[in-house]
């Protein structure tokens, strides 16, 4: 049986991303129910029929289909906004957090030598063949290195054990708490412990709905 998601926290989710308030998303359901089709900010939001007592809902805007999920006729009844409650779940925590490093990131032609906590988001455009390396405390490693780019230069970036089967040329790369260095003269990004580097791709499937009918059987 596949997972079902739950439908409040899923709504409560949407509402987060494209920026309406919560009652104010809830109360464009109830208008589409009654008028099969309502507008919400820049939202539109389509009731296309019914499923075994579960409401099909179609939201979109400008750039296409946001959404599509089903929401049980219990749900919809329910007289006070019940998404208000389910805005504390990791998964909008998680959200918001990206979001947040994501208005700080950087640009590659303004990094220098020496700078921490760098965020920025890159394209991979090639990955050398790995190689065994003794660190500075005596242990093994796999090093990789990498070059990325964004629209406004190119840097090095240092790939160490499973980071190096995580990506692959043509990724784009979330790259989070990493440092900036000069190693042979040439500069490079190097994600300690405390950093991560995420397949963007990873990130929106995560944010989307398991099936494409939400709640689906």
């Amino acid at each position: 049986m596949r997972h079902k998601r739950s439908i409040g926290p899923y709504l409560a989710f949407l509402s987060v991303k494209y920026e309406v308030a919560p009652e104010k998303f809830f109360s464009a359901l109830l208008k589409a129910v009654e008028n099969k089709k309502s507008n919400c900010e820049s939202i539109s939001i389509e009731c296309r029929g019914e499923i075994k007592a579960k409401k099909i809902f179609l939201m979109t805007n400008n750039a296409g289909v946001l959404a599509q999920f089903r929401v049980p006729d219990e749900f919809l009844l329910e007289k006070d906004n019940p998404l208000g409650k389910f805005l504390e779940t990791d998964k909008i925590r998680r959200y918001l957090s990206r979001k947040g490093r994501a208005i700080h990131s950087r640009a590659i032609k303004d990094l220098l030598s020496g700078m921490k906590h760098v965020n920025l988001k890159a394209k991979i455009l090639e990955i050398a063949e790995s190689r065994r390396v003794i660190t500075r405390y005596g242990n093994y490693a796999n090093v990789a290195k990498a070059v990325i780019e964004d629209e406004t230069g190119t840097i090095n970036l240092c790939l160490w054990n499973e980071q190096i089967g995580c990506v692959s040329v043509g990724d784009t790369v979330q790259i989070e708490n990493a440092r900036a260095s000069l190693f042979r003269g040439e500069r490079q990004l190097s994600i300690g412990t405390k950093g991560q580097l995420n397949n963007v791709a990873d990130i929106i499937s995560q944010s989307a709905p398991v099936d494409r009918l939400c709640g689906s059987s």
